[in-house]
């Protein structure tokens, strides 16, 4: 049977624990094993870890052990999944590198706060992001130092009306990637729980949650 393991925590500012309850559901839907912990001692266990398909990390901030991030990487490196979205995954651990090698991207900046601004999908081919129009947002639109190995799947570009200096800066927003054998699913999308109210933002998430499981 497959398995699953959303662990969720750190700034509440995020809803991490509304946001693990919209998509734990999901994956039991999807014939999962679900465990869902608010602890980062759940990467401890090093054949627990290694036997999953799917890590979901939900945590935003904080500061990680060197033995939780060596559970973690190490087991999407053996070929565990891992998928996030937003903070949750792409702002969680400031001090850590080698996590933000992992993800692909590490959060910087959203300039003007909650903003209107267009997301756009530069890969129709892929199973994420296949049949989905480009859609407008007004949420965090994520400023992100990135990865440049990363297959992007859809970007933002920013109107400088805060930050002239970026006007007409093509970010990326959908991402995907390996870390060693396992798959890397990243979304800059879902900054609090009702982002997910968005069917595509919502379906963005559930593809590539299950494109990164084993």
């Amino acid at each position: 049977m497959k398995s699953a393991l959303l662990v969720w925590g750190g700034w509440e500012g995020h809803e991490p624990k509304q946001c693990a309850d919209i998509f734990a559901p999901y994956l039991e839907e999807q014939g999962y094993e679900v465990e869902v912990s608010d602890t980062l001692d759940a990467y401890l266990d090093e054949d627990k870890m290694k036997a999953l398909s799917l890590i979901v990390p939900v945590w935003t901030m904080g500061t990680i052990t060197g033995e939780q991030q060596k559970g973690l990487l190490e087991a999407v490196k053996s070929g565990v999944g891992i998928a996030g979205w937003h903070g949750g995954m792409g702002d969680s651990f400031r001090m850590n590198t080698e996590y933000q090698f992992m993800v692909g991207g590490q959060w910087v900046a959203h300039p003007g706060g909650i903003v209107p601004y267009e997301v756009n999908i530069v890969n129709h081919d892929d199973p994420i992001t296949a049949g989905l129009p480009d859609f407008k947002m007004t949420s965090e639109q994520y400023y992100m130092h990135v990865d440049p190995s990363n297959e992007v799947l859809a970007t933002t570009t920013f109107s400088g009306q805060d930050t002239p200096w970026i006007e007409g800066c093509v970010m990326p927003v959908v991402w995907k990637r390996m870390w060693g054998k396992g798959r890397v699913f990243y979304t800059s999308l879902g900054h609090v729980a009702k982002d997910f109210e968005a069917p595509e933002v919502l379906e963005i998430v559930r593809r590539g949650l299950l494109w990164a499981s084993r």
